[in-house]
Formats: C-alpha cells, structure tokens, sequence
C-alpha cells in the first residue's frame, strides 16, 4: 500500500483487495493476528467527536497487540496551540501512525507531509477513506461479488459520497447519486470517478430524483442531511431533502433484498425511516462492525511495511 491513507484515490483496485482479503483472514482467524502490531502504538488526534471511528481504531489496535493515545481536541488544540507541522514532526517521534479526524482536508495532507510516520484519515471534509472501505467490504461479503452492482447513494453530496464514488470506481461498481440541486458530489469529484470508471467498467450516474436514482439498484445508501459543522443549516437542509428519504417507498423502487447501508449516526425519521433500519433489507450494523475489522487490515498494511 501507499504509506498513507488520505483519500481512496491513492489506493489501486489491486491494494484495496487486497485489504479485504486480509480482512476475511481477520474475521476468520481473530486469534492469529493477537501479536501482530504488538509494541506498536498509534495516536488518535480528533478535533471532531466520533463513535464508530475513536472506538473501532482502539479496540482494532488493542486486538492487534498494540496500544492507541486518544488526543481529544483541547489537549493539542491542533493549529491554533501549535502548527500541524510541529506536532506531526513530534509525534512521528513518538509513535508508529497517526489517525486525524479533523475538518478540513489539507490537514491531513500538512500532517502525512511531515510526518515520519503512516497518516490515516479518520475524516475530513473530504474524504473518508476508512468508511468507505468497510463499505465495500460489506457489499463483497453480502453479495459475494462486485461485478454488474449498482449502489444509490441518496443524499448529499459529502466526504462519504466522495469516497464511495472513489471506491465503487476503482473496483468496478456502478454508482448512481440522487441528490437535490445544489447538494451534488464536487464536478471535479464526479469526473476523476468517471475516468476511473472507464478504466474499471463502472458507471457513474448523477440524478436529481431519489427513486431514478435508486430503480434497480442492489444497494441504497444514505448519510445525514447536514453533517458536523452544518448545524446552522439544518432546518434548510431538511426542506431541499424532503423527498430524498429513504423509505419504504423508495426501497421498493430498487431490487427486491437491496441491501439499505448508513455510516451513522443516524437521524432517523429524517434520511431514512425506523421501519427502512430495522428491516432485513438493512445491514446498516453489519457494516459498522466491518469498519474495525477493515480498519485493523489496513494498520497492519501500513505499520508492518
């Protein structure tokens, strides 16, 4: 793999299987990798809360062997007390790798550039890598292949949407986004994933209507309305959402047994209704799971080259 993870661009079809594939061997065999990053220590700098991100890393890394320091955004005040640089070059000095979850995305360029050691992106504003890997992973293990899916991502066009267009790109899936007008994914985004596309035989479908979006997909994906730091822009981000919910309506519009997939957190009764999560249709915590299991192939790939 490349030293770092920032943004599934940097990865090739080849590399990101390559992390499945050891992942299954994870899933399979927990007991056998019980040493593998034994001695190693990561750093978890997060100037944003998380869940699934803070705790699958820890817990990742401790059934590794290894140990993890959690630096919430007050102890190092990243930028403000001291430069990304710095406390990149310091820490490298420290540690083994560095996971970032911060806000915007040149931070974690600044810090893979000066640091010593492997930068993982936890999340930026956008990109996240680590979700959108266990996304896939997730697809793979539930549908056994990757070759003629569709997954409809509805919603808005976020650091999430960017990495699962990456993603199904470069692997092969066609990806559809519904999104309402003026919430789509970056052009420049949507074009280095069509070039990616033509390369790998993906589609990739931009529509303004949730249900086109949808017709005939495998899988549906949805994430919040307005993500950390959008707050102020909920009550109008709700309105433009309106009929981008995924509901049992819209559900019906896909294949029959879709799977229906969330990052989380979820605003329920907002993105997507209680009857869509608690639904068979739903894998939404099967894929929460897969972010450690994901998250643990990639630290080997990264701490043990």
């Amino acid at each position: 793999m490349t030293r770092d993870l920032i943004s599934i661009k940097d990865l090739t079809a080849a590399e990101i299987h390559a992390v499945f594939l050891l992942t299954d061997q994870l899933k399979r065999n927990k007991a056998r990798f019980r040493m593998a990053l034994a001695g190693k220590t990561i750093a978890l700098i997060f100037q944003k809360p998380s869940n699934r991100t803070r705790v699958s890393f820890e817990v990742g890394m401790f059934q590794l062997g290894g140990n993890s320091l959690y630096l919430a955004p007050n102890e190092i005040n990243l930028g403000v007390r001291e430069s990304i640089t710095d406390a990149a070059r310091t820490l490298s000095r420290y540690v083994d790798g560095i996971v970032l979850r911060t806000f915007e995305h040149k931070n974690c360029l600044e810090m893979a550039k000066a640091s010593r050691v492997p930068v993982i992106n936890g999340l930026s504003d956008y990109s996240h890598p680590c979700q959108a890997l266990a996304d896939l992973y997730t697809v793979k293990e539930k549908l056994k292949y990757f070759k003629g899916v569709t997954l409809a991502y509805v919603g808005d066009g976020n650091n999430v949407c960017n990495s699962l267009l990456f993603t199904c790109a470069k692997l092969g899936v066609n990806m559809n986004v519904g999104s309402p007008q003026g919430y789509e994914p970056d052009s420049a985004v949507l074009k280095e994933a069509e070039a990616m596309g033509k390369e790998s035989g993906a589609s990739v479908k931009l529509f303004h209507d949730a249900f086109a979006a949808v017709k005939g997909a495998d899988v549906i994906y949805t994430d919040v309305w307005a993500s950390m730091g959008q707050e102020d822009e909920a009550r109008k981000r709700k309105e433009a959402f309106k009929d981008f919910q995924v509901n049992k309506e819209l559900v019906r519009s896909a294949k029959d047994n879709a799977l229906v997939m969330h990052c989380l957190p979820a605003h329920r009764g907002e993105e997507i209704t209680d009857e869509v999560m608690e639904s068979a249709n739903s894998v939404v915590f099967d894929e929460a799971e897969n972010r450690m299991h994901v998250q643990k192939a990639v630290l080997i790939k990264l701490l043990k080259g």
